[in-house]
């Protein structure tokens, strides 16, 4: 039975074709969208690490493209893609705009910089929006996963409470908690009071 495992006839559990896990993850079948994962994490991990290059934002944006698929499950169609191209498509779709943000900072930050001492005012004003800017990304990336996603999701995404809980597929509350939590240790690591 082994020497024709690589056949992808009957062979194939249908509990573990691609396909048949995302027709159930369609339906919200929590079990079937784990197996999923399972399967699919690796190239969509691969795929994110060789455009982000950066082991731990590929992490976060491998979880982004998870919460995406689960989120957009309906809208898959088996027809024009298989499911493992489906996802590859939307992790490098996601690592192409975190590495664009990243550049974007990275530019506003170069730009301040090269600014003539004269016109000092406005460029040490943008250079330092720039420099706490950065300050707040590192903290945000210190936080705790999951009050590090809500609170990408609520201020840098412009998602409201309601949106990330329905993207993550949990209690409203939970979300509130999470956000309310990562802006206490966020005020607590950047030295600004948050009631």
């Amino acid at each position: 039975m082994r020497s024709d495992a690589w056949h992808h006839g009957s062979t194939v559990a249908p509990s573990t074709d691609p396909r048949l896990l995302m027709e159930r993850v369609q339906q919200g079948d929590q079990e079937a969208f784990a197996a999923l994962y399972d399967q699919l994490a690796p190239s969509v991990h691969g795929t994110v690490l060789r455009v982000v290059r950066d082991p731990a934002m590929s992490e976060e944006v491998t979880q982004e493209v998870f919460v995406e698929l689960w989120r957009t499950a309906a809208r898959f169609d088996a027809e024009r893609a298989a499911v493992s191209t489906w996802a590859v498509t939307i992790a490098r779709r996601r690592a192409i705009d975190r590495v664009r943000r990243e550049q974007s900072q990275r530019d506003r930050l170069e730009r301040a910089a090269r600014q003539p001492l004269g016109v000092a005012d406005d460029a040490a004003d943008d250079a330092v929006a720039v420099l706490e800017a950065t300050e707040v990304e590192q903290a945000i990336a210190d936080l705790p996963h999951d009050q590090r996603i809500v609170i990408r999701m609520a201020f840098l995404d412009g998602d409201t409470h309601a949106e990330i809980a329905d993207r993550l597929g949990v209690p409203l509350g939970t979300v509130k908690g999470r956000v309310r939590g990562g802006l206490k240790k966020l005020g607590t690591r950047l030295g600004v009071g948050h009631d």
